[in-house]
Parts: C-alpha cells; sequence; structure tokens
C-alpha cells in the first residue's frame, strides 16, 4: 500500500511541476529560466517514476493487470488438422 502512496505522490509532483510551468511561462513571458527549471523537474519525475514503477513490479510489489479481467479465459485456437499419411 505504502509502494502506490509513492507512486500517486510523484504523480501529484508532475502534475504541480507542470502547473509551476505554466504558471512561469505566463508569468515572466518567457523571459527567465523558470519554466525551463520546471520542465526540467517533471521529466525528471518522470523517469524517477517510471524507474520506481519498474523496481515495484520486478520486486513484486504491483502487479499488471491487463485488459482483461481475472476470471476471463481466452479462448483456444482451433487446432491444427493431422497431417496426411
Amino acid at each position: 500500500m505504502i509502494f502506490k502512496l509513492f507512486v500517486v505522490a510523484a504523480l501529484f509532483g508532475i502534475i504541480a511541476s507542470l502547473a509551476s510551468a505554466m504558471f512561469c511561462l505566463v508569468k515572466d513571458k518567457g523571459r527567465s529560466n523558470r519554466t525551463v527549471k520546471a520542465l526540467s523537474w517533471r521529466i525528471g519525475l518522470s523517469l524517477a517514476l517510471f524507474f520506481l514503477l519498474f523496481v515495484g513490479w520486478a520486486a513484486g510489489l504491483i502487479r499488471p493487470h491487463g485488459l482483461y479481467p481475472q476470471n476471463y479465459a481466452p479462448r483456444e485456437a482451433p487446432a491444427a488438422p493431422a497431417p496426411r499419411p
């Protein structure tokens, strides 16, 4: 559960950094480097989140669930016809 809280906190950090970059862009009108710094933080946080998710998956802390429900059983492919003698 604590791992998922770290993921959510990282997502909120990424959104906050993006909002900060937008605010700096509008307020400074492109005259300072604050927008670039905020966007650099967003990229760094995104990479850290990706690495965190990969480590969590490898450690078994999270499990991808895919597109299908847990009790879904896909249909098997039809068997190939027997070879002729």
